[in-house]
Formats: C-alpha cells, structure tokens, sequence
C-alpha cells in the first residue's frame, strides 16, 4: 500500500472516533499542508517538515503539533506529548466531537504553518561523542607496572578499550578478574581486541 492507501484505511476504519478525526482532517486539508502517513498515522507536512499528526486512541483523539511548544497556545489547551521525553511535541486532545471548535483548531493549525514556514523548530543539539572509557581498578593497577599494555590499550579504538573494561568490570569474583586479566595483557599488547576472532 502506498500512502494514500494507508491513510484512506486509517481514516475508513471503523471506530469511536472516526467522525471525530474526519473533522481534523478536514480542517487540515483546507491548508496547504500535504497529506501523507508516517509512523502509522497520518502526518501533514510543509516542504517536507512534519507539521502535525492527527492520531486516535481508545480514549481521546487529537493532533499532534510536532513543534507545539513554539505556539502561542494562549488558552492552555495543549499537553507535552510524553512528559520528560518530549521536547517539541505538544499534543491537542479531544473526547468527543463535540470537543472540536472549527475556528480554534484552523487557529492553531495555521500557526504551526506560519512557524514552520518561518523555520521555527527545536534544534536538536547533537550528541556528546563519549571518547573515554573509565577503567576498572584491577586494570588501572596493571597498566601501572606493565607500561607497553598501557600504551598499545591507548592505541585501541574506544569501542575496544569499553569491551575490554566491561569484560573486567562484570567479573563478578577477584579470582575471575585476575584470569581474565591475565588473558587480556598479551592481547592488548599485541593490538588485538577481545572479540576480534568473532569478528
């Protein structure tokens, strides 16, 4: 099925609130915004930038703004779509058709056209790149007598030098994390990482 097929089913599908989100789409259709279907919902976007979503559920249906939390929202009516998780998403819930106030929702929709056409969207701040790895006590003191280990260790990619600190650190008794010391030095002086005859 191709995406008007998914949202034809989406929206023909026989259930409490199928008038309910029929009036949403309706609404949504008389913008610009361009109707497709993204993570099993239909989602309007402009120039290819989500707008909104408009979803149903057993107890509530509604929009969802995908950077709701710019919007001016001056009578309180949308939630943080998952609290703690969400940054941007705000959700506009409804329980009944009766909920739906044609004007209110053009309003909002607008706006979030205005915004997005405006460019107004959260950045997301890219990902801190972990590049040390914190070694367990028994390896640290290794490291201190047996300096070639030490230097070839720093050699080793980040994902190599975690493997070997993990495989340290989960040991549960001193003895086992002795053997496996003794196992990995040679290893680890050779440049070698520990899985690398699985790889």
């Amino acid at each position: 099925m191709d995406a008007s097929e998914k949202v034809a089913a989406y929206y023909g599908n026989e259930h409490h609130f199928k008038n309910g989100i029929a009036q949403l789409r309706k609404l949504a259709l008389q913008t610009e915004l361009v109707e497709t279907y993204k993570w099993s919902i239909p989602t309007y976007t402009i120039n290819e930038k989500n707008v909104l979503a408009i979803c149903k559920f057993k107890k509530h249906f509604g929009i969802w703004f995908f950077n709701g939390v710019f919007l001016s929202d001056s009578e309180n009516l949308l939630e943080n779509a998952q609290e703690g998780k969400t940054q941007a998403m705000r959700h506009w819930k409804f329980y009944s058709e009766d909920d739906i106030n044609a004007m209110k929702v053009s309003a909002y929709i607008n706006e979030a056209i205005e915004n997005q056409k405006k460019g107004i969207e959260l950045i997301k701040s890219p990902k801190k790149k972990v590049t040390n790895v914190v070694l367990p006590i028994e390896l640290e003191e290794a490291f201190r007598t047996q300096l070639k280990a030490k230097d070839s260790f720093k050699e080793l990619s980040f994902y190599k030098q975690k493997e070997y600190a993990e495989y340290i650190a989960n040991a549960k008794r001193e003895k086992t994390k002795l053997s496996r010391l003794e196992k990995i030095l040679p290893m680890i002086v050779e440049g070698k990482g520990l899985n690398d005859a699985y790889r």
